[in-house]
């Protein structure tokens, strides 16, 4: 039997993509999208335990499963991780280049004024202030704060978050009064949200360190213990679960409390995050 199908179809004229994958040109390739709530679960899998390493390896193996299934929006997701990933680990080129290659990728799928748009904007500012490029960061906070203050889609945590990153990077360049307004926006907003004391009491060291910056530790004294029992009260008496993000929480308030001086509060809430990754 003849397998002559009668008409001329692509494969018989248009040259293969690649020798590989055997893609012709002008064909729009197959969209294979991974799995990005089970991707973001095995993530926190991981933060619960401090598998740094692991973490890695997890996010750049489904990033080439991403790129490999023409997934932009898988790839966007990706890197966002990955900004943040590297600048957890102090990774400053790693956070740069997933950061650059997520702006990228912003206009590829022509998300524009999107919440995801947003979001992006704040993951890489946010990486730009880690590692002292505060010039740069600005820039994209602006960008995400008009795009989230005017979309009904913002979750509140998400504007806590922006107005909190922003703040510091404007405690950075030295914009103090600026600061504390986006520092008490960060406040009012978290106060309607379920487990927002721990995004509250992270405000509440911020602003403490604002305060030293702006008027020195001495003059600041009084301000800074106040804020600093804020925080420790919030932290130890949240409704939010007590699982890897509250250990994670913990572990990063707990040298801000030492810096004052509250070395008890430090040690308590060292003890609290190991007994939880201890349980993971």
């Amino acid at each position: 039997m003849s397998d002559n199908k009668g008409y001329i179809g692509p494969e018989d004229y248009a040259e293969p993509r690649c020798l590989l994958c055997d893609e012709p040109y002008g064909v729009t390739p197959e969209v294979k999208s991974v799995p990005q709530d089970r991707i973001i679960r095995k993530m926190d899998e991981y933060m619960s335990r401090r598998d740094y390493s692991g973490a890695e390896r997890h996010l750049f193996y489904w990033l080439e499963e991403a790129k490999l299934g023409h997934d932009k929006r898988g790839e966007l997701m990706l890197r966002n991780e990955l900004v943040g990933h590297f600048r957890k680990t102090g990774n400053r080129d790693g956070a740069f280049e997933n950061g650059e290659a997520a702006l990228g990728l912003i206009g590829e799928l022509d998300f524009g004024d999107t919440v995801s748009a947003g979001t992006t904007y704040i993951n890489v500012a946010t990486a730009y202030n880690a590692f002292g490029e505060n010039e740069r960061a600005i820039p994209l906070f602006e960008k995400a704060r008009a795009i989230y203050e005017k979309s009904e889609k913002t979750a509140p945590s998400l504007l806590g978050g922006l107005y909190n990153n922003m703040a510091l990077t404007c405690v950075a360049l030295n914009e103090y009064d600026k600061a504390f307004g986006l520092y008490g926006r960060a406040l009012e907003v978290m106060k309607g949200v379920n487990g927002g004391e721990l995004e509250q009491a992270i405000t509440y060291l911020n602003m403490a360190d604002a305060y030293e910056a702006q008027l020195g530790a001495e003059s600041a004294e009084d301000k800074i213990g106040e804020l600093l029992d804020k925080a420790y009260d919030l932290l130890k008496n949240t409704a939010a679960p007590h699982d890897g993000y509250y250990a994670f929480v913990c572990e990063k308030c707990a040298p801000s409390f030492s810096y004052y001086g509250y070395f008890l509060a430090a040690a308590e809430l060292k003890k609290i995050a190991e007994e939880i990754y201890e349980r993971a």
